[in-house]
């Protein structure tokens, strides 16, 4: 296991860039801004709040209670014709993807698959293989069929950005080749020439939480809104356990692989588009079985989607909002959604505050927790009845409770942190406070946390907080830095 910052040349290094920050922030720089987001389609809500299927599905039990209901069971609608004559026509070509502890031969998770060649590869999520991806010596991974049985898989290529991964039925002994003669029945994929329609109906497949394989049918809706890569809204039911299965439409061939629902609402789900299997076939095909820990596959991938990242907030034009007297760095409206609450104000209030928080739906899952993610957050206060003294003891004690983690776990290291008072634009007054932290296992990444509040006023300030995870170290400085200058006083203009 490699400690990248137990080194003291990574803490020097790192106190130098954050002290070089502090003292010349000033500096003109690109306004902050990103570019517009691709996908026009609308979804319902922003997929910022769509948390991942849980690739984990505990075997359920007997259901008792709903063979005691036979009346309910009778009253329901039977599945159209085309949901039965699609799931007939898939199954056979449909498992249940489980990874598996060596040591025990007990499941750690589950999920599902589908074949996409006739010589046994296929398709899932990559959350479902995370672990056999990050931790082969003590996984591995088999596939079982509709029919109950069961066969070894091998990894062959990844996805992390889009959440995708390429396997390989594997021959029963180690070491030996797949037969040629072995046939499978795969599932077509519907051309990327032929685009889905608005309210084109889609029937998504799976195992959900280990009870057996279902259908689900459901319609398109476009292509989510501020997603930072594409997805499909289905307005259909996925449940855990389904990640990983095909979507597919009235003819059988695959439009999207099943990867996220929507907690707390109903039919709002997302799939991963075709589009990007076939990307993954394109390159996967022909390649060897990975035999040890993926790390620096994933590191690869997770440094281009960083400065994609980063590339989309610092290009463009500016945006910034108004709190009070200041103005403050937001992300574009085409990539992020802001909200925000507050206080109402009146005459005879002797503290008044509003809040708000801007989220970038950008992060990646990578089987140590989600990264990629960028987020602002502001406090403003305003405080007319309090002296100079109260209202700097409520504004400080808010500063100074800002949560940091101090200490490093086995995924990252305890922040490093340099605070300095500097200008923001317009020579604005600021304390500021730059921390980060370095990924022990993702060589060259780095979490960035920037606490930025003004000291202008008596009674009016302004707190900012901008995270971001997953950053190379110069990008995260780029990202500091222009952060910083986008606070700005309206008095002083």
């Amino acid at each position: 296991m490699t400690h990248c910052t137990s080194s003291p040349l990574w803490r020097n290094g790192l106190a130098l860039a954050l002290a070089a920050l502090l003292a010349a922030p000033a500096m003109a720089q690109a306004p902050l801004v990103q570019t517009a987001n691709p996908l026009a389609a609308e979804a319902a809500v922003p997929a910022s709040t769509a948390p991942s299927l849980s690739p984990s599905a505990p075997t359920a039990p007997g259901t008792p209670a709903a063979a005691s209901q036979p009346a309910a069971a009778a009253e329901a609608p039977p599945p159209s014709p085309d949901a039965q004559q699609a799931y007939m026509a898939a199954r056979d070509k449909l498992v249940q993807i489980r990874t598996l502890r060596r040591q025990t031969n007990t499941q750690s998770s589950t999920g599902s698959g589908f074949f996409v060649s006739e010589d046994g590869l296929l398709i899932t999520n990559y959350h479902v293989i995370s672990q056999l991806a990050l931790e082969p010596e003590r996984h591995r991974a088999v596939l079982v069929s509709v029919s109950g049985q069961e066969a070894p898989v091998q990894l062959l290529a990844i996805d992390v950005l889009h959440d995708l991964a390429l396997l390989r039925v594997a021959p029963a002994k180690e070491g030996a080749e797949v037969s040629p003669e072995q046939h499978y029945s795969a599932l077509p994929l519907r051309p990327s020439s032929r685009p889905l329609s608005g309210g084109e109906r889609i029937f998504s497949l799976g195992n959900p939480l280990d009870v057996g394989f279902a259908i689900t049918e459901g319609t398109y809706n476009g292509l989510v809104q501020r997603s930072f890569y594409p997805r499909i809204f289905f307005g259909g039911t996925l449940n855990p356990g389904m990640s990983g299965g095909p979507a597919i439409d009235t003819q059988g061939r695959v439009v999207g692989v099943n990867v996220a629902k929507q907690l707390g609402a109903e039919q709002l789900s997302f799939l991963v588009p075709v589009e990007f299997v076939e990307q993954l076939l394109a390159h996967g095909r022909e390649a060897a079985p990975f035999k040890g820990a993926m790390h620096a596959e994933v590191t690869r991938q997770l440094m281009a989607h960083q400065k994609d990242l980063v590339d989309r907030v610092l290009s463009g034009s500016s945006r910034s909002e108004r709190y009070g007297p200041y103005r403050v760095p937001v992300p574009s409206e085409t990539l992020a959604r802001c909200w925000g609450d507050g206080r109402e104000r009146r005459s005879e209030s002797l503290f008044d505050f509003e809040r708000s928080q801007c989220r970038i739906d950008s992060e990646v899952f990578t089987g140590d927790g989600d990264v990629g993610g960028l987020g602002m957050r502001y406090e403003a206060y305003d405080a007319p009845r309090l002296s100079p003294w109260q209202f700097a003891h409520t504004y400080g004690s808010s500063f100074a409770n800002e949560p940091m983690r101090k200490r490093g776990n086995r995924v990252r290291t305890g922040y490093e942190c340099r605070e300095d008072f500097v200008a923001g634009d317009a020579k604005l007054p600021l304390r500021a406070v730059v921390c980060m932290a370095a990924y022990r296992k993702f060589s060259g990444l780095y979490d960035l946390t920037v606490l930025a509040v003004s000291v202008d006023q008596p009674r009016q300030g302004v707190l900012g907080r901008l995270n971001v995870s997953a950053v190379s170290f110069d990008n995260a400085q780029r990202l500091a830095r222009q952060y910083l200058q986008g606070f700005s006083s309206e008095a002083a203009q």
